[in-house]
């Protein structure tokens, strides 16, 4: 089942430069093991959407725990919900 994430980020600009490079590897180790769909900050910067691929909203919940950003506080609040993906044009996600 798919869960999206809304999250928000502190301000802290070195916070968020500092921890970001293990927050990617994170992302990159959850895509590969297919349990990240597919996740971005916003243009802004102050927090981000990823789209989890969990059994329960609990695993969902623990994947965002886990993430460097959460550990590290850049994670500041985040809404998890079930979502039910019903078209997608992938030639518009490069990655």
């Amino acid at each position: 089942m798919k869960f999206a994430a809304t999250i928000e980020y502190t301000r802290d600009a070195d916070k968020i430069a500092s921890a970001r490079p293990a927050h990617r590897e994170y992302l990159k180790g959850l895509l590969e093991s297919g349990r990240l769909a597919i996740s971005g900050p916003f243009t802004d910067d102050g927090g981000g959407l990823l789209i989890y691929e969990a059994d329960t909203l609990e695993e969902a919940e623990t994947l965002i725990r886990e993430d460097p950003f959460a550990k590290a506080g850049v994670f500041l609040t985040w809404t998890v919900r079930g979502w039910k993906p019903i078209m997608a044009n992938q030639a518009l996600f490069p990655a």
